[in-house]
């Protein structure tokens, strides 16, 4: 196999991401170019250091699938995919990472190699979101090498390979390594990238980063996601999907346990009072008193089915906690297309927040059958908080009251403030 003609190949593609695709081809070239051992590298893998390459599987790739496989790998670094998968389990979440990456590509005009991991289902959601959603079954083919690669797109290890690679569950190593659905030749004498030396074996595996090592990454890549983006809107060449994109990743991240509690605490009824006392106190002086008033807050859950179990009981007992704390009283519907029967049911601040019964969705979603019942009301609350996808039907009209949604998924409310659930 010709030493040059990959590497030149490597170089052409990365050309041609800088005239035609500057954003991502900004990310790229901030990423030296390895070739990695075909013992654990079978098509691409990054470290959110280096992209690692198979010498055998990028000489089989079409100059536009080649261009593919290097953004890809950036992407995953600037998405932090290697920061963000905690606990969970290596080749599961490689896989929505991929699963949440590659249609942004797709999307931005590029030609995915054979294979690529596309689900339309998962359109527009995170890779966490993607996380939940598979199964086990995918972590027991995670030996099998049929999978696409994985350039995480959350929070993979940086060593992971492309999980269409051999990516194994049970790997010590960080790096996101992209599967490989085909059997991939054993290169006859491979070398690096054009600053390495011809090394048949290529490079062996990175290391496991340590927490402080992801940390200090996941910040360089926030700036290098922030100049690369800026660079690209002033050449006009700034897609509005990256743009959002790049927006969602640099916007301050609070929890959403903070920023709802911020948001109902602010409404809560509490004020100085400065009346003049009784004269018969005596005291000329007038002190402000602390005059404090329940609060009405209305809690609406959607239960179309996009909302499973464990979401609701996390949602309901953070608003318990931060009930008590108001002296709120709360109005509790549930509904899909329609509200179900037994609404609304009343919680009073001393009483347990939480479902009365257990409810099936499945039903299309329409949030107007709750705003129309407060439309109704005699007093309208001070908060209306809403648990949903936001996927469905809206009012015509904005209502008059504060409405905050926590919102599962990317989708974006007309109205309201909304709070990103994960």
């Amino acid at each position: 196999m010709d030493n040059d003609k990959v590497h030149t190949k490597l170089a052409a593609a990365r050309t041609r991401l800088i005239l035609d695709q500057p954003f991502l081809g900004a990310l790229v070239l901030r990423m030296p170019l390895q070739m990695g051992d075909p013992a654990w590298c079978m098509t691409t893998a990054t470290d959110a250091k280096k992209i690692y390459y198979n010498y055998a599987y990028i000489d089989q790739l079409k100059p536009a699938e080649t261009q593919f496989v290097l953004a890809k790998q950036a992407l995953h670094c600037a998405l932090s995919h290697f920061a963000r998968r905690q606990h969970r389990l290596k080749h599961r979440w490689d896989l929505a990472c991929d699963y949440a990456v590659n249609p942004l590509l797709v999307a931005e005009g590029f030609t995915p190699p054979p294979g690529v991991l596309i689900e339309d289902s998962f359109s527009g959601m995170s890779a966490e979101e993607i996380y939940r959603c598979l199964d086990d079954k995918e972590d027991g083919d995670a030996d099998s090498g049929n999978h696409e690669d994985q350039g995480n797109d959350e929070t993979s290890d940086p060593s992971d390979s492309d999980a269409d690679s051999n990516s194994d569950a049970d790997s010590n190593s960080d790096a996101h390594n992209e599967p490989n659905p085909a059997a991939q030749p054993t290169p006859e004498n491979g070398s690096g990238s054009s600053s390495q030396s011809a090394d048949p074996s290529g490079s062996p595996e990175p290391a496991t980063l340590s927490q402080q090592e992801q940390d200090n990454l996941s910040v360089q890549w926030q700036q290098r996601l922030a100049g690369a983006a800026q660079q690209a809107q002033q050449a006009g060449k700034l897609s509005e999907s990256m743009a959002r994109m790049v927006e969602f990743m640099l916007q301050p991240k609070l929890p959403w346990r903070a920023l709802l509690a911020q948001h109902m605490v602010a409404t809560a009824r509490d004020d100085y009072n400065y009346a003049r006392p009784s004269s018969r106190r005596g005291d000329p002086a007038i002190f402000p008193s602390l005059r404090s008033a329940q609060t009405d807050i209305v809690v609406a859950i959607d239960v179309s089915g996009s909302i499973d179990d464990q979401e609701i009981d996390e949602f309901m007992s953070e608003i318990n906690a931060i009930k008590a704390q108001l002296r709120a009283r709360i109005s509790l519907l549930v509904c899909d297309a329609q509200l179900a029967t037994g609404s609304p049911w009343i919680f009073e601040s001393w009483d347990e927040f939480k479902l009365p019964r257990t409810f099936t969705g499945g039903g299309g979603t329409d949030f107007r059958p709750v705003f129309e019942w407060v439309a109704q009301q005699d007093q309208p609350p001070q908060l209306v908080v809403y648990f949903s996808d936001c996927v469905g039907a809206y009012p015509e009209t904005t209502p008059d009251h504060a409405v905050i949604w926590l919102v599962k998924g990317r989708a974006q409310p007309p109205f309201g403030q909304r709070i990103q659930l994960n």
